[in-house]
């Protein structure tokens, strides 16, 4: 017999802890507090652009609350690993799936990535 199911997450709460992961780590440290399930949860803003907690922080530069939803267990993308500056994981992952540049949360990695050293998540030449 399988479990109930759970209830989905009100789209309010989604949409306040993303947009708190911009840039408020306490909030975003109460927020999860309250409903776990957050850390895993996506806000679609319109126009099919979905985003995490996580991407919302990678993608201003937030270290400390991207590296505390690592720490809660958020999963690892390309965009964070961008940010802190893990090359090797982004040279690994796209040796294996290089269309994943063509992805619209990725609009900052090819630069990353070809600027070989250079501080990851920055403009390219």
């Amino acid at each position: 017999m399988r479990g109930m199911a759970k209830q989905a997450l009100q789209n309010e709460l989604v949409r306040e802890f993303v947009g708190a992961a911009h840039a408020d780590l306490d909030k975003v440290r109460s927020l999860l507090s309250q409903e776990p399930a957050l850390l895993h949860a996506s806000m679609n803003w319109g126009g099919d652009d979905w985003e995490t907690a996580l991407g919302a922080a990678s993608h201003v530069g937030r270290r400390d609350i991207v590296q505390f939803l690592l720490s809660q267990g958020a999963r690892i993308d390309l965009s964070a690993a961008a940010m802190l500056g893990d090359l090797a994981f982004i040279r690994t992952a796209l040796s294996h799936y290089p269309d994943s540049l063509r992805a619209r949360t990725a609009w900052h990695l090819a630069a990353s990535a070809r600027d070989d050293g250079r501080r990851a998540g920055g403009r390219g030449r």
